[in-house]
């Protein structure tokens, strides 16, 4: 796969993608990578994913993340988008599987008492499943 390839899958180019790139399997490497890496690294693979409920989003993850809610819903996705991103530092990313926004936001609350080691692992893997998932199901 080039990197323009899997900069589409993982929503943009970071050094995670490009090293992926390198490998004759990328997507079945991926885990294994994520433990070689830096933090930074994979912080970076994170911030280039759209939030969650974001109104700009690529044509995909609007797809993916279904119609809106309501006000409600989308107020609160925002809200803890914003505690997550304040308490990790990071992105929340999520394999939605075409689930509902209110599901979604449950799912957040819950990965906001992961402690930080926990939630980038969590992260990670969650960002290569988007991927995996975009590449079977074009």
């Amino acid at each position: 796969m080039t990197v323009d390839e899997l900069a589409e899958l993982f929503e943009g180019r970071s050094r995670f993608v490009e090293r992926l790139a390198e490998l004759p399997d990328p997507l079945d490497a991926a885990l294994d990578l994520v433990g070689e890496l830096p933090e930074d690294e994979l912080v970076e693979a994170l911030e280039a994913h759209p939030q969650i409920g974001a109104k700009n989003l690529s044509e995909r993850s609007a797809r993916e993340q279904g119609p809106d809610e309501g006000a409600a819903v989308e107020t609160e996705l925002a809200y803890l988008n914003q505690v997550y991103e304040e308490k990790f530092g990071f992105r929340f990313v999520v394999f939605v599987n075409r689930r509902p926004k209110s599901e979604i936001a449950d799912v957040l609350r819950a990965r906001l008492e992961h402690t930080r080691e926990e939630e980038l692992e969590t992260a990670v893997r969650e960002l290569v499943e988007i991927a995996r998932d975009r590449w079977e199901h074009p």
